[in-house]
């Protein structure tokens, strides 16, 4: 029945002019040609394709409503039928009018579940590709739209997360990003022979705007399609070394991405280099958070500095590049540290990556008006305290101590504040080192910012709290462990370098009360009362006195403690 009434549709439409059918002819056209099709009789509906006197109707006005049931055969590959089917599907490929074969095969694009998503990509971009090369200079929006469509399918598969998962290529998007490199391969090399061109005065004399205009739109398209590649899937998936996975599927993805940007004339080096706001200006470009989203060039930052793909692509002086601190552009470092990005763990390697190469202590603290250096080591804390560490050792002493300031400000954690207070003592004890310990100075170690706090000066706060601590009996022993971190033995490590710097004190003293009669000492950086050399030597023993009586009280704290957990 089905294939009396597609031979009658087709006798009928061949003597009428292919603007003259009906929507009666296109309603009865595809659903006795789909019936054919799914009832097995897909030889009779080739031969009918293939008749000549049928190209107009079949293949040139209607033949493109066959697609959605040819396609679904040949995704199910069980068909008997199957090698008819394809032969179909390949001739009105070849003979339908390009813009109605665009709307076909991005409509059987769309799938929702994983395994139907790689098939279908793998079976229609090769002729979306070729119906796409047909379109000539007006292809570029179509192009786009395409890539639009493929790109939001591939979002759909699950990331491969260990090596074997991408050997195996388990749930197929290594495939399916191959077969997109595929697919753009002709259009980067028009784009490039574009732009080449471009660059030639010649050339550029001879093309018309309104060619120039066409080829711009071919490479935005292209522009586009690599910035989302790179926020997914690439900014989200983690690469394997060479090391760990010798042929990875996904490396050569990047690698193709980033080749791309360059055959367009998007030079990867310019892109990490160059300030984005220099660019708005440019005409014809988009926006630039459109044309360059934020998410993309943290992914691109990511793959040239921690994974060194397009190395080759860099100038040699260029080849230790830090993205941070050689750039000297704010605008670049909150763009490639974006905290919109949502794989926190390609910004921390990033930061890291670029902190690595840079000098201890050279940091300055202007740099901390920079979002990204307070907020990557505090969200890098607990997870990371590697990160965290890094950044104070670059910090030069003024930042140290800023960011210090702003982390016990900020932070609800009691342990990220226990290791603050651990890296602040640390710099207490580096900064006074020369004076309490050496007692001369050290050249480099000069720091106004973590020296003069003096003990004595706080006696009332310092030297009451252990001993309430002591003489407690409330639930305060269940939170000691905090208390032991945050404030007990950074308290010792201060009596400790306070008594050495007041015995030098007493020593110099005892030595020049043979000389002089009046003496002015300096305590930290505060002069003491002129007083008589007797005078100076009795306050200077009551002031161990007092911190051998905060040390007694310390002592007594830990004995009570061990006291306490043995019970």
């Amino acid at each position: 029945m089905a294939l009396e009434q597609l031979s009658d549709v087709v006798q009928r439409c061949q003597a009428l002019p292919n603007d003259s059918y009906t929507t009666e002819d296109y309603d009865v056209f595809t659903i006795a040609g789909r019936t054919c099709i799914e009832e097995g009789n897909s030889a009779q509906v080739l031969s009918i394709v293939l008749d000549e006197k049928n190209q107009v109707c079949c293949s040139k006005s209607m033949g493109w409503n066959l697609l959605p049931p040819l396609i679904q055969v040949l995704l199910k590959k069980e068909d008997k039928n199957l090698s008819h089917c394809l032969a179909v599907f390949n001739h009105l490929i070849k003979t339908c009018r390009p813009k109605e074969l665009l709307i076909g095969l991005l409509e059987q694009l769309e799938q929702d579940d994983p395994e139907p998503i790689a098939e279908s990509l793998h079976l229609l971009l090769n002729p979306l590709q070729k119906v796409l090369l047909c379109l000539g200079s007006r292809k570029a929006s179509s192009l786009g739209m395409s890539l639009s469509s493929v790109l939001d399918q591939v979002a759909k598969l699950p990331l491969p997360h260990t090596k074997e998962q991408e050997e195996d290529d388990v749930f197929s998007l290594c495939r399916c990003c191959t077969d997109l490199t595929d697919f753009v391969r002709p259009f980067v090399h028009e784009a490039r022979q574009n732009n080449l061109n471009s660059q030639n005065d010649n050339a550029n004399k001879m093309a018309g705007d309104q060619d120039r205009g066409k080829e711009d739109e071919l490479r935005t398209e292209l522009l586009k399609f690599c910035m989302k590649t790179l926020s997914h899937p690439l900014l989200e998936v983690q690469l394997k070394d060479p090391d760990t996975l010798a042929v990875s599927p996904l490396r050569n993805f990047a690698t193709e991405i980033l080749n791309t940007l360059s055959a367009i004339g998007e030079p990867v080096p310019s892109l990490v280099f160059q300030p984005l706001l220099k660019r708005k200006q440019v005409p014809g470009f988009l926006e630039e958070e459109v044309r360059y989203p934020k998410e993309s060039l943290a992914c691109l930052a990511h793959l040239v500095f921690v994974h060194h793909l397009a190395a080759d692509t860099f100038p040699t002086h260029k080849l230790g590049f830090d993205p941070c601190f050689d750039c000297g552009s704010s605008e670049v470092v909150e763009c490639h540290f974006s905290f919109d990005v949502c794989v926190f763990t390609i910004i921390q390697e990033l930061y890291e990556k670029s902190l690595v190469r840079v000098e201890d202590g050279s940091l300055p603290a202007d740099l901390l008006e920079i979002k990204t250096f307070l907020q990557v080591p505090q969200v890098s804390t607990l997870p990371r305290l590697k990160v965290f560490q890094l950044s104070v050792d670059k910090f030069d002493t003024e930042a140290k101590y800023n960011f210090f300031q702003y982390m016990l400000k900020t932070s609800n954690h009691s342990g990220v504040e226990g290791y603050v207070i651990k890296n602040i003592k640390n710099q207490i004890d580096f900064a006074l080192r020369s004076v309490f310990v050496s007692f001369c100075p050290q050249p480099g170690n000069s720091n106004t910012w973590f020296e003069g706090t003096d003990l004595l000066q706080y006696l009332d706060r310092s030297g009451h709290i252990p001993l309430f601590y002591r003489l407690t009996s409330t639930g305060i022993w269940t939170e000691l462990y905090k208390i032991e971190d945050a404030f007990i033995k950074p308290l010792r490590v201060g009596v400790n370098m306070s008594r050495a710097h007041y015995e030098r004190e007493l020593h110099n003293t005892m030595e020049t009360k043979r000389k002089e009669s009046v003496l002015s000492v300096s305590v930290g950086d505060e002069k003491l009362p002129n007083m008589t050399s007797e005078s100076q030597i009795q306050a200077l023993h009551s002031a161990l006195h007092t911190f051998d009586m905060i040390e007694s009280v310390l002592v007594r704290i830990e004995e009570l403690t061990e006291v306490k957990e043995t019970h």
